[in-house]
């Protein structure tokens, strides 16, 4: 698959270990085509962790992508070095000025803070309305479609009574739509968190289109006509062994954890678990980069302009209002 990384990243040779190809920048350099151009805003702790799992996602796509890691200033990461951040990450800043094709922005631990007691929520609000013009599509995972869904649509966040923790079933809700062509009428999605967008709003926003939902976990993919924004509420970017990791972590440390739903075999921990939504996820993304790629414009400065058409189009197909 050829995405086009910084050489020297620690997910490259994790991916290559996998046997998924990511071009060298000088093979990339010489191929006659525009790659797609997508950003990563990286909230998670773990950044290599997230970098690779959100990589290894883009990698099943035939289209060139490259991509670039952005990171909040107003936050200082302590679960990684300096000199990974200083070598593969660039603040808001160095895109100010440019245009993308795509932005991927992460979840963060931090779903049980009110979003304005968040140390970096000014920031990322500046981002996610940078999005609206200079971003054709944006991929708001978790903790960061909460966000999104909040600051852009003004849809609450609820506290869970417990954590959301397994891997849950979706039921299918518009077998059509381009985002999930191709899904079963139930697919699964892991799960794990303290808080939730509240589904009433969801559903009340005539901008917004539910694609998928849980039985008991709620919405799990939402999105706006033409995507510009899509909801991601669980955590497909997840590895099969991610929620054992975060079990163990917290069982070792003495948290009160229960057993993830759905996920060991036999609810045994000591059991390798069954990866059961490895598929969809990589549908999921290999059908967003192949929209964007279909649908953003060659030239992309011109990209205000293009959202804009388009926006009055949804506006008079589905009757929602015309904003980007």
């Amino acid at each position: 698959m050829p995405i086009k990384v910084a050489d020297g990243l620690p997910a490259k040779e994790i991916l290559r270990q996998e046997r998924i190809f990511a071009l060298e920048e000088e093979v990339a350099s010489n191929q006659d085509i525009r790659p797609l151009r997508v950003v990563i805003l990286n909230l998670m702790p773990t950044k290599v962790e997230t970098e690779t799992q959100i990589l290894r996602l883009i990698s099943k796509s035939p289209l060139q992508v490259d991509v670039d890691f952005m990171r909040v200033s107003s936050h200082e990461s302590t679960h990684v070095s300096q000199d990974h951040l200083v070598k593969f990450y660039e603040t808001f800043d160095a895109f100010h000025d440019g245009y993308y094709d795509g932005l991927v922005i992460t979840g963060a631990p931090v779903e049980q803070m009110a979003f304005e007691d968040v140390d970096y929520w000014d920031e990322l609000c500046e981002i996610m309305d940078w999005a609206q013009t200079h971003v054709f599509s944006t991929m708001y995972l978790c903790w960061g479609a909460m966000a999104g869904l909040y600051h852009l649509h003004g849809v609450p966040k609820r506290l869970l009574g417990a954590k959301l923790f397994g891997v849950f079933p979706q039921r299918l809700c518009d077998e059509y739509n381009f985002l999930t062509n191709g899904f079963d009428e139930v697919h699964n999605m892991p799960h794990s968190r303290h808080a939730t967008s509240d589904p009433n709003a969801i559903e009340a926003d005539p901008s917004l289109q539910v694609l998928s939902r849980g039985f008991t976990s709620g919405p799990a993919l939402v999105a706006t006509p033409h995507f510009f924004e899509v909801y991601v509420l669980g955590h497909f970017e997840y590895g099969r062994d991610t929620l054992a990791g975060e079990y163990w972590r917290d069982f070792k440390a003495g948290l009160p954890i229960q057993l993830p739903e759905n996920y060991f075999p036999d609810d045994d921990p000591e059991r390798q678990p069954i990866f059961t939504w490895r598929a969809h996820a990589n549908l999921l993304w290999r059908n967003w980069l192949n929209y964007v790629y279909q649908m953003t414009p060659y030239e992309l400065e011109t990209m205000p302009a293009v959202k804009a058409q388009l926006a009055e189009q949804a506006a008079a197909e589905h009757g929602v209002p015309a904003k980007l």
